[in-house]
């Protein structure tokens, strides 16, 4: 099998602005491609490009995407790891980007065998609950709507935190009183805290029943992390800590956090994303599947790739739901209230509405 030609469009999708510690989307800046193959099929990928985290914009992922599909121009898809050092061969970082071609080729080897990605990926069927997140707004709105969230049967809540941490204390205060005891709630402070606010902050809210904090300082702080893990009485979670598996053992190994958060778009894809899970299960470490602002596309990869890793237990795959005003796709991972499922059609099951594409910016390599 060959690759004849790839497809990448500007996957722009409109939503209602989202705030976290280190800025705030108005849009989902995303890039959809399709690799097409001389078999008579083709492969897609997603990936959503979020600057404030991993230095890439919609408009780099697009025009770097240009040259990876030049390089893989003839080249068989199939040979998934040849296929990505090829790239890392050709470019450092540019995780974002890189996880949508890595995407398209595993949704081409699932279906060159016919069989759905998590069976492929050796997994089988279970129920998984995701979270639904709010951005980081006034205690007080934030609260009102937490409330809205209860009202829709959300069981489990992400509280976006970062700034000052009086008010951040304040923040998860009026949630917890708005929605009760029985609601799970997990924060992320997306690098916003200093040590010194990162031990406050946690110490203080320990009372208001934390499953997790997300991130508390910039990575650059990641030596201080053990520190912090012995002083917090809430669990640690890196995120923007671990890009690859070469993090996850640093990471692992100095005994800086209790569990990580893994996104394609971060990794660089399913192939990484795999090594990292991989470094987690040996250290005894708990995972997260988490996202950028992807669409129910990469969606549905990252359920495929949840049910094939059972160290995977938490799931924060609510990107599509933050405020999204459109629904640009076809198939693909739907939404029982919070319990995602995905069809057993081959490969990733998903694609992109063809009415919308025909809006996009796109070029064909």
């Amino acid at each position: 099998m060959k690759i004849i030609e790839t497809a990448i469009y500007k996957f722009s999708i409109p939503m209602h602005p989202f705030t976290i510690a280190t800025g705030t989307m108005d849009f989902a800046q995303n890039i959809f491609i399709r690799i097409h193959t001389d078999a008579g099929f083709y492969g897609v990928g997603e990936c959503s490009a979020f600057p404030m985290i991993v230095g890439e914009t919609q408009a780099t992922c697009f025009e770097m995407a240009k040259y990876f599909a030049a390089i893989w121009k003839n080249k068989d898809p199939l040979a998934i790891e040849e296929r990505m050092n090829e790239l890392h061969c050709f470019t450092a970082f540019n995780a974002t980007i890189k996880s949508a071609f890595d995407m398209a080729l595993y949704d081409i080897a699932a279906k060159h065998t016919n069989q759905p990605l998590y069976q492929f990926l050796g997994g089988s069927k279970k129920e998984i609950e995701t979270d639904l997140t709010i951005g980081i707004d006034t205690p007080a709105a934030m609260a009102k709507t937490a409330i809205a969230y209860k009202a829709k049967g959300v069981r489990i809540i992400k509280i976006k935190l970062g700034k000052k941490g009086d008010e951040d204390i304040e923040r998860v205060k009026q949630i917890r009183l708005a929605v009760g005891e029985d609601m799970v709630l997990r924060i992320d402070a997306n690098q916003g805290w200093s040590f010194e606010t990162a031990v406050t902050v946690l110490q203080e809210i320990e009372k208001y029943k934390i499953q997790f904090c997300e991130q508390p300082m910039r990575h650059w702080e990641d030596d201080k992390l053990p520190a912090l893990r012995k002083l917090s009485p809430v669990k640690i979670m890196a995120d923007e800590s671990v890009f690859d598996h070469h993090d996850a053992k640093r990471l692992l190994n100095a005994g800086a956090c209790d569990y990580v958060n893994i996104k394609f778009s971060k990794s660089g894809g399913i192939l990484e994303a795999i090594k990292i899970n991989a470094v987690c299960e040996e250290h005894s470490i708990p995972c997260m599947m988490g996202g950028m602002l992807e669409s129910r596309i990469a969606l549905s990869a990252a359920a495929h790739f949840v049910l094939a890793h059972p160290n995977i237990i938490f799931y924060d795959m609510d990107t599509c739901l933050m405020g999204h005003k459109t629904d640009p796709v076809k198939g693909g991972l739907q939404y029982n209230g919070f319990i995602p499922t995905i069809p057993d059609t081959p490969g990733i099951g998903a694609d992109a509405d063809e009415e919308f594409l025909k809006e996009l910016e796109q070029i064909v390599i």
